[in-house]
């Protein structure tokens, strides 16, 4: 079993590919960072927009109720 030396120049290759994985790595974990945070704001809008439509559900249902109440009133006059 033959055994090989590490040159300087492989291991220059070494050091730059072990930096090169290392930018790599913080450039993704910045980019899953962002996505992160890009979804808990739009979780937070669909929670907004849900509490919004309740209250519209809510209002409509009202309005609903209102219409049937003077509906009946008119059909008994």
């Amino acid at each position: 079993m033959a055994i090989e030396r590490w040159t300087d120049e492989m291991l220059d290759e070494l050091a730059s590919s072990v930096d090169s994985l290392r930018i790599t790595a913080q450039a993704l974990l910045q980019v899953a960072a962002q996505n992160q945070q890009k979804m808990d704001m739009f979780e937070e809008e669909i929670e907004l927009i849900k509490q919004r439509q309740a209250e519209n559900d809510q209002r409509f249902n009202i309005l609903l109720e209102e219409v049937r109440y003077l509906i009946r009133g008119n059909q008994q006059d």
